[in-house]
């Protein structure tokens, strides 16, 4: 077994030992590593006979053990893959999730013609991956990006930048829509909606790591998403869509509360284990 073999063999078993699946220890192994040496996975295993540099089991090391006190892969090499981009993450925004990309999936369906979206608004954006992409997808139009957290909008603008859309998006940091004033044909969110009291179920990545503020919102979970609805009647476009994420078995709350609020629910969009994930809302 060649150095590196023994050094990712040794570093998923201690993975497992932490809590972590076999499957995902052996993934992260790797990752690390990749990291470490600053190559993809085709010269990751063209080297893997070659000699390590001096200092690769100590950093490697290093990086392991943050791993198996279970913090994020993302925020260890901080980067994450979001709809086949790659995009700055630290612990100050969550970590972009495969079941957000139903969001951008659901607004081109929503807006096909793209040259006739102008503007866009993404609400609590986080790492800016949901607005940025709109802002690739719609090629025309401005997005504007906001966030209560100072720091979020700072790796939003990373993005904006790393991506070449920077020159069309606008940042404004406030609590979802208040002080902003424009008119948009499309409104994204995804928003806090985790109920308070499962805090003690979520994985130790999630609980002891992401900014709780992007996380819980109230008793029930909806109490981001019904302040959303009352907030974005005045800012949006005639004909516009209002896109939010909600979470496991709150289908029938964001129904409600979207009635309440004088929203139609056009379309509840499904997760690939049939799970409602996303409203498609309009007026």
């Amino acid at each position: 077994m060649s150095p590196l073999h023994e050094r990712l063999a040794d570093a998923r078993d201690r993975l497992v030992r932490a809590g972590i699946s076999t499957e995902e220890a052996a993934l992260d192994a790797e990752v690390l590593a990749r990291h470490v040496l600053d190559c993809d996975r085709a010269t990751l295993l063209t080297r893997a006979r070659d000699p390590l540099p001096s200092a690769f089991r100590r950093l490697y090391d290093e990086l392991v053990q943050r791993r198996i006190a279970r913090e994020p892969i993302a925020y260890i090499v901080g980067h994450r893959e979001f709809w086949g981009l790659e995009f700055d993450v630290t612990p100050s925004v969550l970590i972009p999730r495969p079941e957000t990309e139903f969001v951008i999936e659901e607004a081109l369906a929503a807006l096909p013609h793209r040259p006739l979206v102008h503007n866009v608004i993404d609400v609590g954006t986080g790492s800016g991956c949901l607005a940025v992409i709109l802002a690739v997808e719609y090629a025309s139009a401005r997005v504007i990006a906001v966030d209560l957290s100072p720091l979020a909008l700072d790796v939003a603008r990373r993005n904006a930048s790393k991506h070449n859309v920077a020159e069309r998006m606008a940042f404004i940091q406030a609590d979802l829509l208040q002080g902003v004033t424009d008119t948009a044909d499309l409104i994204v969110s995804n928003p806090p909606y985790v109920p308070d009291t499962d805090a003690s179920k979520l994985q130790p990545e999630v609980a002891r790591y992401e900014p709780q503020t992007a996380l819980y919102a109230g008793d029930d979970g909806l109490v981001v998403i019904r302040r959303l609805f009352d907030e974005a009647p005045s800012r949006l476009a005639p004909e516009g869509r209002l896109i939010v994420e909600f979470g496991f078995g709150q289908e029938s709350g964001v129904r409600e509360a979207a009635l309440r609020s004088g929203w139609k629910t056009e379309r509840i969009r499904r997760d690939l284990q049939g799970i409602p994930r996303v409203a498609v809302l309009r007026r």
